[in-house]
């Protein structure tokens, strides 16, 4: 067989096997979270969220919406240099985030069933 023709059925095969694969997983909400920040935010995104008094404070102090919260577990980053991965017994990650122009950052108690919002803070 020339080697055209195999190119040729090796791209028809992709072709349906891509659509197949499109057609299953097209409706559902599948992803591919493997990177170990990914993994962290959709670990916490999953879980019932807390706020401790300190942080709930700040929201109400600086006329912030906790649906910042949700936004910076979709679009943050896990900063692990200064998060501590190895507490006892939940782990502590900083997440931030920009929010209008500034930079918002997040203590989250990462436990078993629940993530509790430490800390918040809004730097320019």
């Amino acid at each position: 067989m020339k080697l055209i023709h195999r190119i040729g059925y090796f791209s028809v095969g992709l072709f349906f096997g891509i659509m197949l694969l499109m057609f299953f997983l097209g409706g559902k909400k599948t992803s591919c979270d493997y990177s170990p920040e990914a993994r962290v935010l959709k670990n916490i995104r999953i879980k019932e969220r807390k706020f401790s008094a300190e942080a709930f404070n700040y929201f109400e102090a600086n006329k912030l919406d906790t649906a910042l919260v949700s936004k910076s577990l979709e679009d943050g980053d896990v900063d692990f240099g200064r998060s501590n991965t190895n507490a006892k017994p939940c782990n502590i990650y900083l997440v931030t985030n920009e929010v209008n122009s500034a930079i918002l950052e997040l203590q989250i108690e990462n436990c078993d069933s629940t993530a509790t919002i430490q800390k918040a803070i809004l730097k320019d």
